[in-house]
């Protein structure tokens, strides 16, 4: 009688820490798709969005605002997951010298668990990126 309570203890352990590797592992690699996502979208599009005329002329470095935006988010909307809905804000675009400031959310994203004592956390991952273009070697692509 002993031994088969301890068969059982072993199996609910084992369902309770399967379905917490599972919880967890969901929550990891959306996190990580959307913050890979929002950042090789806006290192590409900073690179589109650069002014060839300005560059040529007097060797500035500048980003054009509204090719910025729109190539951003043609890209994202590409490889974005089909089974969330994303809120995007773009804080800021400079663009001289090429800076952008974007917040990407998942709509639906908010996760709550409970701890000891019965209260209850909610959470929602939000990712923000603070980019700045560096082209002090890679702007003879453009040449």
């Amino acid at each position: 009688m002993r031994e088969s309570f301890w068969g059982v203890m072993i199996i609910g352990m084992g369902i309770v820490s399967m379905f917490l590797v599972y919880f967890f592992q969901s929550i990891t690699n959306t996190g990580e798709h959307n913050y890979e996502l929002l950042k090789e979208t806006t290192e590409a599009a900073m690179y589109d969005a650069i002014d060839l005329a300005a560059y040529r002329h007097d060797g500035t470095v500048r980003i054009d605002r509204e090719l910025f935006v729109e190539s951003f988010f043609r890209r994202f909307a590409q490889d974005a997951t089909l089974q969330h809905q994303y809120h995007v804000w773009i804080y800021d675009v400079n663009e001289e010298p090429p800076k952008v400031s974007i917040k990407i959310e998942t709509m639906g994203s908010e996760t709550s668990t409970t701890v000891t004592g019965g209260d209850s956390i909610n959470f929602k991952l939000t990712h923000k990126i603070d980019a700045i273009l560096e082209t002090k070697n890679r702007m003879e692509e453009y040449e």
